[in-house]
């Protein structure tokens, strides 16, 4: 039986480990990919780590996937052998039963399970995924682009779109880092008036040539206050893992704004009073479907957004995910296979 390479993790903890394994056949419902490229998001620690129970091990992880279909299972329509392909996070977001509206999401069979989670990921030359999962990758875009976008992409563009905000309005980014110079590009691509919020004054130059019409040094400004000046933000896009960051721009919200929370912080400072006199709001916004990753594809081809990243080959899987883990990395991580 003809063999490939994975990186796997065998035990919750455990270490990330390159072993050989048979290429897997695709059963009904679901297609065998060949991966070219697969971007390490701070998510993957879910298995790494063992974040939640019920992960059967060994697993591979990866959920930014970009790949080549290699074969198909019984009863797949509308996708054919050697089609560009992306696979995502893909699970969690459906909310229709107990579990996942819990927000325990692992094994859920309605959201179509969990890429890397609950069924093997990209870290590795071949995954099989269910149909379901699957969004057309369009020619503009290489493998290595594509990845980051099936995860930090779709959760910044899918959250940005359906905001509320319309062209014009004041939206601020809170970070310029893996998930917020992504949010900067698709702020200002789609015709929000973009402020940048990021710790110290290198950072303005990147967030210019992003397409922030605005920076603000939240090492020497107040970001509340200097977002007020500006007239208020009709959103503000907290991509940091900071809740302290996160409270600090609280102030800096419009009548009607509202506060859209990507980053994990452990919590977040929020007075009652001033979201109610002022109607104000705060929400999380978690990834999306298999079709909104392909819209983010699809917008990023004709708007010209691409993710930076730093490229690793697959053998050197735990060198890139500790300079993802460790935020070091400028801006994205990516894994590839090719030899």
């Amino acid at each position: 039986m003809s063999k490939m390479r994975a990186v796997q993790v065998s035990r919750p903890n455990g270490p990330l480990e390159l072993v050989e394994r048979n290429i897997p056949e695709p059963g009904a419902g679901a297609v065998r990919i060949k991966v070219q490229a697969c971007g390490v998001c701070h998510s993957d620690s879910v298995t790494k780590e063992g974040l939640i129970p019920g992960i059967q091990y060994p697993r591979v992880p990866g959920h930014e996937v970009v790949g080549a279909i290699d074969a198909l299972g019984p009863s797949v329509a509308g996708w054919k052998i050697g089609q560009r392909v992306g696979v995502g996070w893909n699970g969690g977001y459906c909310g229709y039963c107990d579990p996942c509206r819990r927000g325990q999401f692992y094994g859920c069979q309605i959201a179509g399970q969990t890429t890397g989670v609950t069924y093997d990921g990209g870290y590795a030359d071949y995954m099989v995924a269910p149909a379901s999962a699957l969004a057309a990758v369009p020619d503009g875009l290489s493998a290595e682009e594509a990845g980051p976008l099936m995860c930090a992409g779709l959760t910044t563009f899918n959250a940005l779109r359906n905001s509320g905000a319309r062209p014009g309005d004041l939206v601020a980014v809170l970070g310029v880092g893996g998930l917020g110079h992504l949010g900067v590009q698709f702020a200002a691509k789609m015709g929000f008036k973009t402020v940048a919020i990021a710790r110290g004054s290198d950072k303005e130059t990147l967030a210019r040539e992003l397409g922030a019409q605005h920076y603000i040094d939240s090492q020497a400004q107040d970001p509340a206050a200097e977002l007020v000046k500006l007239g208020g933000a009709k959103i503000i896009l907290a991509t940091v893992t900071d809740g302290a960051a996160m409270s600090a721009t609280m102030g800096g919200l419009g009548n009607e704004g509202k506060l859209m929370v990507l980053g994990a912080a452990q919590s977040l400072e929020v007075s009652p009073l001033f979201l109610i006199f002022g109607s104000r709001s705060v929400a999380g916004w978690y990834s999306g479907t298999s079709i909104d990753s392909q819209d983010t594809l699809s917008f990023s081809v004709l708007s010209g957004v691409r993710s930076m990243n730093e490229v690793f080959p697959l053998e050197k899987a735990n060198e890139a995910y500790e300079r993802m883990m460790s935020g070091r990395a400028r801006f994205r991580v990516v894994l590839t296979t090719d030899r």
